[in-house]
């Protein structure tokens, strides 16, 4: 390629940036996340929750405690690090000193360590809750290898834990990841109980304000979703409002239902395939077929 045409081009790219890191991640010199090395503390974290099953297959009770030290160890060194990576990379204020900050992404990495118990505790509810919700089944085992439902929870459950712990927008890429990997899209910020199963799983939607309880099974296709979003006076869509449905304990949702809207779906309930639900679900309901509905179109208004 000619010389002067190859020059113009990476000028022509360097000269404007569109989405411009933030001020002090430019000034102080800080990179941005990463996604290979977060996609790698994910997979040791894996191998730390469900060991032998990830990571090296010849773990055993005489290595064991000497393996999760080492891979405890590095995920640590490695997290830290992106959590302040995350920080810098969203802060707008010109800081002088981020001594404070650096300490705030030791003390969450700490913190996230000390949480992995609880989290372990977490996916063993949702391996069995697989295990025992689905026939083809044959072992607990069988769901931490091959269930997408248990990958995306592992994922979705280590970046709701570091987003409750205030980390900026590193959970968001951890459950994209398994998105991407799954087609399951759990927004961190769920509010999720124990054992979650999600049979297979493909096209399932759960937005950032749902919250679900205990002892819940969902289905492909299932969409959990806002209804609307209100705009502010300069119209732009409003954060952070409760706008996605509450799931209570031992429900069901069958394959392609879409509920949307903050609307509660009653305890023990049942949801048929295929339905569109906008409405609170009374406890113990079984709603096999929404509820017909005929509008008129008049001057652009239903009627």
């Amino acid at each position: 390629m000619d010389r002067e045409k190859f020059q113009k081009i990476v000028f022509s790219l360097v000269e404007k940036e569109f989405f411009s890191k933030s001020r002090i991640a430019v000034e102080k010199n800080r990179p941005l996340p990463s996604v290979p090395v977060l996609k790698s503390i994910v997979e040791e974290l894996r191998s730390i929750l469900f060991p032998g099953y990830f990571g090296p297959c010849y773990v055993d009770e005489k290595t064991k405690a000497y393996y999760l030290g080492s891979s405890l160890d590095k995920v640590y060194r490695a997290l830290k690090e992106q959590i302040l990576c995350g920080a810098c990379f969203v802060c707008a204020e010109k800081k002088e000193n981020c001594g404070q900050c650096e300490q705030d992404a030791e003390l969450i990495a700490q913190k996230f360590l000390e949480s992995l118990p609880t989290i372990r505790e977490l996916l063993v509810s949702d391996v069995m809750a697989a295990y025992v919700g689905d026939p083809a089944a044959k072992t607990p085992g069988e769901a931490i290898f091959c269930y997408p439902s248990v990958r995306a929870l592992t994922n979705y459950r280590l970046a709701h834990t570091l987003h409750k712990l205030g980390v900026k927008i590193i959970p968001r890429i951890i459950t994209e990841m398994a998105h991407s990997e799954t087609g399951i899209d759990i927004h961190p910020g769920a509010e999720i109980g124990k054992s979650f199963f999600i049979d297979h799983g493909t096209g399932t939607v759960i937005g950032e304000t749902c919250i679900i309880g205990n002892n819940v099974r969902i289905y492909q296709g299932v969409t959990l979703g806002a209804k609307s979003f209100p705009k502010d006076e300069k119209n732009m869509l409003v954060k952070g409002l409760p706008r996605h449905p509450i799931v209570e304990d031992e429900v069901i949702i069958y394959a392609g239902a879409t509920i949307l809207g903050r609307v509660t779906i009653g305890r023990g309930s049942i949801i048929g395939g295929n339905v569109w639900i906008t409405h609170d679900v009374a406890p113990g309901t079984v709603v096999r077929q929404a509820k017909r509905e005929n509008y008129k179109l008049i001057n652009g208004e239903e009627k």
